[in-house]
């Protein structure tokens, strides 16, 4: 991190963290001066600074022997932190901070990256003398999260810290950079007062519409409209400049104003800009984006955009857009990254807030999702996006905020590998998208294929109660529609159940079962009370009703009674009003068609379910040589920079650090070595090309040779048949029995890592039968069970049954490795074979690639 990170305080501040540098020199002797001598005692034992600025000398000299961060607040340095190691795994602890950050959070968020730096550098302790009267310090050590021991000493406490990484660390340091991405949002989301820069008179500019919304929405706070051309817009009052007190600026001038716009807003304090502008990074001008950034970053303004609508929060009666629609005040979150699909949403949907990020520089859904986790007027969470900026955060945020209220998604660009130079099964399987699909389902986010499927789901969530299970009562007056809901039921693995008899009474009798088709007479009132009935019964857990208009009462009459019998309904219950898509009374929401009804509730029983489950926790990782298989990947990138397949030989080792080690294969260079080899190992033998990746599709695979000869005329042949691609073969004995299963990993630069399990052998892109997780796998049994193959496993038609516990245990371990390894671009093992007496892997691809090693997830940063 040559030039550092920011990084949000306790206070929703925005400081810079970086190493140490020798010019610190300077700057970090004024944050001496302007430290109290009661802070330089506490800290160095000492009265008057002397001690102090001897210790900056020390740490900015040619000769200091530790590491050091320093923080930057407001463009200038406010505390430097560092460790020295001195023996045994063990490091000398300081931190000095000024007067003016305290109980900012600054400290906590130093040591943590300190800590987190110390340990990968090979210490295991941290210790510090703390003098005992310094009480917040000693508070600061013991609540980081780490395990901490202290010792009295007098008027000192001895303290130590492990320097390691444990559950405890990584729940409190989400807690802490939850609480700070709340605070860097409050006062951009439910402002004090709003500037709009670039307000005019036209009612058609951007700024008039802005304007005009915060006066028509009922903004409580002062509104200032911002223009040095202009005394008076729309009755209020014109400033030159933005004035002091404003908490959110909304900033609608020319992309070359911009700048200057944003340095006179971080000089008056303003705490957020929203900029409506067009004209950054879609407009190929990154650089002037990046220093936007820079500028807001330095002040500590959260900046939403630039080329975005606005931002809306219906609790706050704040409309700080230019939609020529008023929002309806509801309880959905809405985040879009496209403008048009925002202002698409926003008609459609009552909110509690929408933000529109634009090019989504600094804010993104991550930080909103962090706000909206507390808001209290928010029950579902909505986001349209096009790229993820942290994939890897997004899913421990969401896995974390999908307990409490459901997080809906559609993402854009379901491409495939975009052209991926790959050459395995997995990593040809492994898309992208496939990659978005496992994280977001490891998450408990609901994924949906478009906006109309995001407002059907959306409705139903923040209408109705979760469904308690998959039973669905279909109740209504047209057979037709009623059979089509059923159908979809089914597709969707929802259970249409056999109703009890005598629910209904005697009116429905002739109609008992499930759909319930009460005829196209059906009265308002009948069919209120057969909703009343199915919503009482312990045999449902849904109620859909099914109505086709203009038949019995009417559609006026027929809503009045579906929103009726919702009043008392403890059940999930939605309508298919055929024809009409609404929401019936603000509490049922209405779908025109049964298929449309159906899939928006299969979406919700899914995720009732994985919120229901109890929390997962993370299982002790499988045994493993980490440090010999990093060596195995270090000297290979050594010897071959660009990476590319390991030799059969090196595969096996590297798998074998992780416990995976595939049968024995000899290697051979010709059709005599083949034939010695082959007599090793004893007969019947496989012989395996080297070389091809899918050696099965060139005729480099020969199983079953049962003499010397047949080995013999196989090499011949085969040598012949693929000519120079050939760079040798392997010799394996051959296995009779069990079922051939392919497990496979692929490492993303932006994802990380997916772990794949499939249908092996020649079949596994045949019948692409594969399920993916995100490692580390917590549910490998569950995993292979979602396989369509799954029942040959555990003993199909007379087969016998195979040892599954076996094959989720080498599952585990190749995750394990995809984790520690982000360098294996791709790895194949295929086929696996698993019998009743384990797993044997029997071919096994690696390919490595130069791959930085991801950032710690204890480091809290922004993007």
């Amino acid at each position: 991190m040559p030039d550092g990170y920011d990084v949000l305080l306790r206070d929703g501040g925005i400081a810079h963290v970086r190493p140490l540098r020798p010019a610190d020199r300077e700057e970090l002797h004024e944050l001496v001066n302007r430290s109290s001598e009661r802070s330089a005692y506490l800290r160095f034992f000492t009265s008057g600074r002397n001690t102090a600025h001897t210790y900056i000398e020390r740490i900015t000299g040619d000769r200091y022997d530790g590491r050091a961060l320093v923080a930057g607040l407001h463009g200038r340095l406010v505390a430097v932190a560092e460790y020295i190691p001195i023996e045994d795994g063990r490091a000398d602890l300081g931190i000095l901070l000024d007067d003016a950050v305290h109980g900012h959070g600054l400290g906590t968020l130093l040591l943590e990256h300190i800590a987190v730096d110390a340990a990968e550098h090979g210490v295991r302790e941290l210790v510090a003398d703390v003098l005992a009267e310094n009480r917040p310090m000693i508070r600061v050590l013991r609540d980081l999260g780490l395990k901490v021991e202290q010792r009295f000493d007098g008027d000192t406490v001895h303290v130590s810290i492990a320097a390691e990484s444990t559950p405890r660390l990584m729940a409190a340091i989400e807690v802490r950079d939850h609480e700070a991405g709340r605070a860097s949002l409050a006062r951009v989301l439910a402002p004090r007062a709003v500037a709009v820069i670039g307000a005019g008179r036209d009612e058609h500019a951007v700024g008039h519409k802005v304007l005009r919304n915060l006066i028509d929405g009922g903004f409580r706070g002062p509104i200032y409209p911002v223009n040095p051309n202009a005394s008076e817009i729309a009755g209020l009052t014109c400033h030159p400049k933005v004035p002091g007190g404003v908490d959110l600026a909304v900033v609608a001038v020319p992309a070359r104003h911009v700048l200057q716009v944003a340095r006179d807003c971080a000089a008056a304090g303003v705490a957020g800009l929203v900029v409506l502008t067009s004209g950054f990074a879609e407009a190929g001008q990154r650089a002037a984006e990046s220093e936007l950034l820079r500028v807001c970053r330095t002040a500590g303004m959260r900046l939403i955009g630039p080329n975005c609508l606005g931002v809306v929060n219906t609790g706050a009666r704040l409309n700080a857009s230019f939609l020529p629609h008023r929002p309806v005040r509801g309880r959905v979150a809405l985040m879009s990254q496209s403008g048009a699909v925002g202002a698409a949403l926003l008609d459609r949907l009552d909110v509690s807030s929408f933000v529109s990020v634009g090019n989504k520089a600094d804010v993104s859904g991550n930080d909103l999702l962090e706000y909206w986790e507390d808001d209290d007027d928010t029950g579902v969470i909505a986001l349209y996006l096009e790229s993820f900026g942290n994939p890897r955060r997004f899913a421990r945020i969401t896995r974390r905020v999908g307990k409490r209220k459901p997080v809906l998604l559609v993402k854009s660009g379901r491409g495939k590998a975009g052209g991926r130079a790959v050459r395995s099964h997995t990593a040809a399987a492994a898309t992208p998208d496939v990659a978005v699909d496992a994280l977001t389902r490891a998450a408990g986010v609901i994924r949906l294929d478009s906006v109309p499927e995001l407002i059907d789901t959306a409705k139903l969530l923040a209408a109705q109660p979760l469904p308690r299970g998959r039973r669905v009562a279909i109740v209504g007056n047209s057979g037709g529609p009623q059979a089509m809901a059923a159908d979809a039921c089914e597709v969707h693995g929802l259970v249409v159940p056999e109703l009890p008899p005598g629910l209904l009474g005697a009116r429905a009798a002739a109609a008992l079962g499930n759909p319930v088709d009460l005829t196209a007479d059906a009265t308002a009132a009948e069919i209120g009370a057969a909703i009343e009935a199915l919503a009482a019964s312990p045999d449902v857990d849904v109620v859909l009703v099914v109505y086709t208009p203009p038949f019995g009462d009417g559609l006026d009459a027929t809503c009045r009674a579906i929103a009726d019998a919702a009043k008392t309904a403890a059940k999930t219950m939605l309508a298919c009003v055929v024809g009409h898509d609404d929401l019936i009374d603000g509490r049922v929401p209405g779908y025109a068609f049964p298929e449309q009804a159906v899939q928006a509730l299969a979406h919700v029983v899914r995720y009732a379910e994985w919120r229901s489950r109890p929390v997962e926790l993370v299982p002790v990782p499988p045994p493993a040589d980490e440090k010999t298989a990093r060596e195995i990947v270090h000297a290979e990138l050594e010897a071959r920079p660009d990476g590319g397949w390991l030799a059969p030989a090196d595969a096996a080792r590297l798998l074998g650090c992780y416990g995976a080690t595939p049968v024995k294969s000899v290697d051979v260079d010709g059709p005599e070595s083949a034939v010695a080899a082959a007599s090793r190992i004893g007969l019947p033998v496989v012989l395996k090309a080297t070389g091809p990746v899918h050696k099965s599709e060139v005729g480099g695979v020969r199983l079953n040779l049962q003499t010397l000869d047949e080995v013999r005329r196989a090499y011949h042949d085969m040598s012949a048949r693929i000519g120079a691609e050939m760079t040798g073969a392997i010799v394996q004995r051959m296995l009779s029995g069990g079922v051939e299963i392919i497990v496979g990993g692929v490492n993303y630069s932006m994802f990380g890592p997916l772990v794949m399990v499939g249908m092996g052998g020649v079949m596994a892109d045949l019948l692409a039968d594969r399920v993916f997780r995100v490692p580390p796998v917590i549910d490998a049994i569950d995993m292979i069970n979602e396989l369509r193959c799954a029942p040959v496993l555990y003993g199909y038609r007379g087969s016998p049954p195979v040892d599954v516990p076996a094959l989720a245990d080498q599952v585990v371990r190749i995750g394990r490795l995809l984790e520690d390894l982000p360098q294996v671009a791709e790895l194949d093992l295929n086929p696996v074979v698993v019998t009743s007496g384990g797993t044997a892997t029997v071919d096994a691809r690696i390919r490595l690639a130069p791959a930085e090693k991801p950032p710690s997830p204890l480091l809290r940063r922004l993007r």
